[in-house]
């Protein structure tokens, strides 16, 4: 009997320390800890430029070492962050950049062009770029692709025609800033006038990486491959008439500049129910605290229903802030300036590259980026979409517009840092203040 006394006992005291605590109010609860450790303070800045004269060594702080073997310096000198980069850089993203310099270039009597696709970047694959330059007068030759074509004048002025499967025609002239759209399948021409002697340069953007230049379906090419009495029986003229068309394609040719009045190079009136043509040079800038911005989508350029673009600049200092675009990719291309782009692809994975005037970026859909102007003067590039309408998500904004109580749980910010937040997008900010 006085075991069994001694057991009901012990049972008792194992109870009451297994029992459950009273709760305590969140004042009289610990100080918070990291749950992880906190991130590095450790300075990360470009560490040279591409106009230093300098040997580059592959050293950040204590991490790295000097390279034995040879060098290619100027490629080092003008991928800093590439070859030493900041320890914020983790895992591998694809790569992300083309320089046009490095594709090869179509010479033809009267201009040239160069292209980049899937088959340069693999991971481009909703969209692909031309750079093409006709002297004054020259003629890209009347064609058509399975693709849409989006175009940005680069320098000079051109005269672009289309005829749409109605039978309603345009013709229309753009100038540097200005763009034009032809849907896939529509045939077209394009014309360098003759108002600035050098002629003109234009990027070309297909909505599809697989796009290649080569393969566009040509007016002369096409003949060529056609028996002279079938082209006779088509035109309901007699056979003679095609003594001298072209045996094969011409591409880009020299030719007389076009009229300077339009109307008189006009068959008939234009009488599409759009026009295929945009002037984004006339459209004012909307300023942001570190740059300028002009977005041209299907809501201003209603036909180009495939491809919308954003035209940014960015002062000395500043940067396209942080964001992401929710179902598109960017193709981006760098006008004017020096810049850096870190592409976050989430599982920790994040790399950050240089880019020069010239250069593509691609980036994928949904994935974190910034454009940081790293030169000394006026950053300029164009981001185009595969898509009719232009959209992007704000970091700031995100974090702005959230419960407060979230963010700083996530990030262990000061209300004040939080209230401080601008729930405005800024889409291009200035220097760190």
């Amino acid at each position: 009997m006085h075991s069994w006394s001694r057991i009901l006992s012990t049972l008792a005291l194992l109870s009451s320390a297994v029992a459950v605590p009273a709760s305590s109010s969140v004042a009289s609860a610990p100080a918070a800890t990291p749950t992880v450790p906190y991130a590095s303070d450790d300075p990360n800045y470009p560490l040279w430029n591409e106009f230093e004269d300098i040997v580059p060594e592959p050293i950040r702080g204590t991490l790295g070492a000097t390279i034995l073997g040879p060098q290619n310096v100027p490629l080092e000198l003008q991928n800093t962050d590439l070859f030493a980069p900041p320890t914020t850089d983790e895992g591998s993203v694809p790569n992300y950049k083309w320089p046009f310099s490095l594709s090869a270039n179509r010479l033809q009597t009267g201009g040239w062009a160069r292209q980049q696709n899937i088959n340069d970047m693999s991971v481009a694959t909703d969209l692909a770029g031309v750079d093409m330059r006709l002297e004054a007068g020259a003629i890209r030759e009347m064609h058509w692709h399975n693709d849409g074509e989006w175009a940005y004048i680069i320098s000079g002025d051109l005269r672009v025609s289309t005829v749409t499967p109605d039978g309603q025609v345009y013709v229309g002239d753009v100038s540097q800033g200005d763009l034009w759209y032809f849907p896939a399948g529509y045939p077209h021409s394009i014309q360098a006038k003759n108002t600035t002697a050098a002629g003109a340069e234009f990027l070309l953007i297909f909505d599809s990486g697989s796009f290649s230049e080569d393969s566009t379906f040509l007016l002369t090419d096409w003949l060529a491959h056609v028996p002279k009495e079938v082209i006779a029986k088509n035109f309901q003229v007699n056979i003679s008439a095609f003594d001298h068309i072209p045996s094969r394609e011409l591409y880009i040719f020299p030719s007389t500049p076009p009229p300077l009045n339009i109307e008189s190079d006009m068959v008939v009136p234009n009488d599409t129910p759009m026009p295929f043509t945009f002037a984004m040079s006339q459209v004012n800038a909307t300023q942001a605290p570190g740059g300028s911005y002009k977005v041209v989508d299907s809501r201003t350029f209603e036909v180009a229903t495939t491809v919308c673009s954003a035209e940014v600049t960015v002062e000395v200092g500043g940067m396209r802030e942080l964001h992401w675009h929710p179902t598109e990719p960017e193709w981006t291309y760098f006008i004017s300036g020096q810049a850096r782009i870190t592409v976050y692809a989430s599982s920790a994975t994040a790399t950050t590259m240089d880019f020069q005037a010239g250069d593509i970026a691609y980036i994928p859909p949904s994935f974190g980026h910034y454009v940081e102007n790293t030169g000394t003067t006026t950053l300029l590039f164009l981001e185009i979409f595969r898509s009719a309408l232009f959209q992007d998500i704000s970091l700031t904004q995100w974090l702005a517009l959230t419960p407060h109580e979230l963010v700083r749980a996530h990030l262990g910010l000061s209300y004040e840092v939080i209230d401080s937040f601008s729930r405005v997008k800024q889409e291009v900010v200035g220097p760190a203040q």
